[in-house]
């Protein structure tokens, strides 16, 4: 068969050719490119490891900021409770002085008021006085015709208004 004879034929310079490719393939590729593309994935592996080490840090710096937070925020929510008692307690006696004073100022019109109702009072038993005076005075003269003194009429009314 002719193509057998061709290979013993061609047998070395198939080898030769195939030394060359993978002389070519090693030195350009094996020494030239693959050293590129190791320096490259361990700069990317490094770069990988140092984000994650700084995303670490950084959840780490986060975690402190976020607990820092919350003490600063219990403190202020205590400043502000404080704060609002307080201002409570003011409000409360604030509140407690107003109604004091209002009382006091209620009292002394009640009283101001009984004096004027104890006045007036007074002045319409004096004037009741007077009248049922006259009114005693003018019924004794009619009926027995005896002209009572106004000093009389007024001790029998006073009497009378005395016993009831």
């Amino acid at each position: 068969m002719p193509q057998i004879a061709q290979i013993a034929e061609t047998y070395s310079s198939q080898i030769f050719w195939l030394l060359v490719t993978f002389g070519f393939v090693f030195f350009v590729i094996g020494l030239g490119m693959v050293p590129k593309v190791q320096a490259t994935a361990d700069a990317r592996d490094a770069k990988i490891s140092g984000d994650l080490d700084a995303a670490k840090a950084a959840f780490a710096r986060a975690d402190e900021a976020e607990a820092d937070y919350r003490v600063r925020d219990a403190e202020s929510r205590a400043v502000a409770q404080a704060t609002l008692a307080k201002a409570k307690s003011e409000a409360a006696k604030a509140s407690e002085a107003k109604l004091a004073a209002a009382d006091a100022d209620i009292a002394s019109q009640i009283g101001a008021a009984e004096a004027r109702i104890k006045a007036a009072s007074n002045a319409a038993m004096a004037e009741i006085e007077t009248v049922a005076a006259d009114a005693a005075r003018d019924m004794v003269a009619r009926i027995s015709g005896v002209d009572a003194s106004d000093e009389a009429a007024r001790n029998a009314v006073k009497a009378a208004l005395a016993h009831g």
